[in-house]
């Protein structure tokens, strides 16, 4: 439940992300953006990781700050893969993994408080 919750919630964050970045654009379609938010969901959890131990050194070398590089990099490339959701360069690809990043991390906070 609390899965779904979460897909549901960062979907309609993909839907409000054009409205805050220019750069970034969504149909209006929210199967769209529950499959981007589904393609999201598994490159944070199966790509992301594999990147970020390829790119340790790097990573250690910028104190963890080449992580979000890498989460625009995958929010770049979702863009690229799916119709209908386009990231059109790198700063806007970098605000929205800001954005999407800050919003996670809320989002798992108010889910483990839940859990409490």
């Amino acid at each position: 439940m609390r899965l779904l919750a979460k897909w549901i919630i960062i979907a309609l964050l993909f839907l409000a992300l054009p409205e805050i970045i220019s750069g970034i654009t969504i149909t209006a379609s929210f199967g769209t953006a529950l499959l981007v938010a589904f393609f999201w969901g598994v490159a944070q959890s199966l790509v992301r990781p594999i990147v970020l131990l390829v790119l340790l050194p790097i990573n250690l070398i910028t104190l963890g700050l080449f992580t979000f590089v890498v989460n625009a990099l995958l929010l770049w490339g979702i863009g690229n893969i799916i119709q209908g959701f386009s990231v059109d360069g790198f700063i806007p690809a970098f605000l929205g993994a800001l954005i999407l990043s800050g919003a996670g991390m809320l989002i798992n906070a108010i889910v483990k408080e839940r859990e409490e």
